[in-house]
């Protein structure tokens, strides 16, 4: 491999703008992130009188200390429940991630009970089921912190139920893969949300505070006439002592993050995998992609420059560097693994998506991971790209995109359209990882290419009528179809309604990028001991 030699100057103008306007977007993910925390905060008092830690204290309390944990889902349910950017609070009342217990890498999920009482709306559901997916595939204990009101009754819909369902299969499935479900009941976990502990594994109780019960007492009565105490009906001291469901009982919150840490360090899954390579850090700084990118997709930007910024070394060798040269395919090292990287720096042509399909060919061949740098507003279109066989050569490419057998991580950097988005390893397409910068578009067109559209359809009715278009109303046409697109097109609103696995700092890309790369490695390697049924309550 070669050092790459950047043409950037941090020094210049375009440098400094690219960096104003990219960190100022991320400024507004942090913002809206301290949002949702200071939410949370708010019900500190009830915490307080509970004798409870709050969330992000249960979760900090989990984690080992000073080791990384990468948040998942940052960005769900912005502006879905709550449309108005200025209130709208995002992370679907769950606090999610990847981090390390007692040395074992594990899924940690909490219910974040200071927002709406950890009540679930739609986005719960599917960033709860992204939780699951994510568990088994890379074979992760899952650890929930519970503390639900349930599902949201003044928010409910159907579908909220019936996908609801998904997540009990989830852990069910988890359980029978042979992958550890362990639950604290910190909290409440009433009505459907009752059978989360009834699907784990190990279920430890706080006493006074945590309980499991399909209806409360006010509901109980409602219901049969019963007049009976929840703590009767639920409590975590009667389901340790009467029905089973509780393994270990707590004296309090912190009691329960011990045991659950002991329980996890009983699982005997240390790290596996080979030991992590000493590595080169990139000679050109990851803190510089801010300024590498503009914000706006339509100002040309060089992958490679990105690609420099997250190997090590920032050493790449280029495949094929002069057959579809808008279409980049690279290798490097990424913390001390082995990559092939995709790039856009244009649409895709033919000879684009023809090397990219024999590039991920051979990096699955060579048991490869690849990284996908989605910059791209699509394959591209006209006589001669038709001609060309582009509708071949894509659809080969996409094939290729969706069979790969080795782990595929994918970032939507700038633009990411239509069926570019396919080829490029999007949403549908299986990725071990999917995560937006801030910046990024993604739809099936822009805006602008819409409006163009549509006012051309409307152009050539008028001729075929042998009438005059409505240049007022065209006007009026193309600016409501360019915001519509736009609007859905923006990456604050697809991660909000979890069309990503979260939204992260350009900055953070390499570190990000390593630490899925050896999750996906730790998972590749490690040996289950799965059964026909999962643990069951006898």
């Amino acid at each position: 491999m070669s050092e790459f030699q950047t043409k950037i100057s941090p020094d210049s103008e375009t440098f400094a703008r690219n960096r104003e306007d990219m960190l100022a977007l991320v400024k507004r993910m942090r913002d809206l992130e301290a949002r949702a925390a200071a939410k949370s905060e708010e019900r500190r008092p009830v915490f307080d009188k509970r004798g409870q830690l709050s969330p992000r204290e249960r979760v900090s309390a989990l984690l080992d200390p000073g080791l990384p944990f990468l948040e998942l889902f940052n960005m769900a349910s912005y502006l879905v429940d709550d449309p108005d950017p200025d209130t709208s609070i995002p992370g679907a009342s769950i606090i999610l991630g990847i981090g390390y217990v007692e040395g074992v890498r594990a899924m940690v999920f909490a219910d974040d009970a200071g927002i709406n009482a950890g009540a679930m709306t739609q986005k719960s559901v599917d960033k709860a089921l992204g939780a699951i997916a994510i568990a088994e595939r890379q074979k992760l204990p899952f650890i929930h912190l519970v503390e639900s009101a349930g599902a949201d009754l003044m928010r409910y819909t159907v579908e909220l139920w019936a996908h609801g369902g998904g997540m009990f299969a989830g852990l069910a499935r988890l359980s029978a893969a042979g992958i550890p479900v362990i639950t604290v009941l910190h909290g409440a976990s009433t009505a459907g949300g009752a059978y989360q502990p009834g699907l784990s594994d190990y279920v430890i109780g706080v006493r006074g505070n945590g309980m499991a019960m399909l209806a409360g007492a006010a509901l109980v009565q409602a219901a049969t006439g019963e007049a009976a105490q929840d703590a009767d009906l639920g409590g975590a001291e009667m389901h340790a002592a009467t029905t089973g469901l509780v393994e270990y009982l707590a004296a309090n919150d912190a009691h329960g993050i011990e045991i659950a840490r002991e329980v996890v360090s009983g699982l005997g899954w240390k790290a596996c995998g080979p030991a992590l390579p000493v590595c080169a850090e990139p000679l050109l700084p990851p803190d510089q992609i801010a300024g590498v990118v503009p914000v706006d997709y339509r100002t040309p930007c060089d992958m490679r420059e990105v690609a420099a910024r997250i190997a090590d070394g920032s050493d790449l060798r280029e495949f094929k560097p002069d057959f579809g040269p808008a279409t980049l395919c690279l290798q490097a090292r990424i913390m001390g693994q082995p990559v092939g990287l995709i790039g856009n720096n244009g649409p895709l042509d033919p000879d684009g998506a023809a090397k990219a399909t024999h590039f991920l060919q051979a990096m699955d061949q060579a048991g490869t991971p690849v990284v996908f740098l989605n910059n791209t507003t699509g394959y591209m279109v006209g006589t001669a790209s038709e001609r060309a066989g582009m509708i071949k050569h894509g659809a080969k490419m996409i094939q290729a995109v969706t069979n790969l057998r080795v782990p595929k991580i994918a970032l939507y950097t700038g633009a990411s359209f239509g069926a570019g988005n396919y080829g490029m390893c999007g949403y549908a397409f299986g990725a071990d990882f999917l995560f937006t910068w801030p910046n990024a578009m993604t739809g099936v067109m822009g805006g602008a290419q819409a409006a163009l559209t549509m006012e051309q359809v409307a152009r050539r009715t008028a001729e075929r009528k042998g009438v005059e278009p409505d240049e007022a109303r065209l006007a009026a046409q193309r600016a409501k179809i360019t915001a519509h697109f736009d609007r859905q097109s923006d990456a604050f609103y697809t991660s909000g309604r979890v069309l990503d696995m979260g939204m992260i700092d350009p900055r953070d890309t390499r570190a990000v990028l390593g630490f899925c790369l050896h999750t996906c490695q730790e998972a590749r390697v490690r040996q289950l001991n799965p059964n026909s049924f999962g643990v069951a309550r006898i």
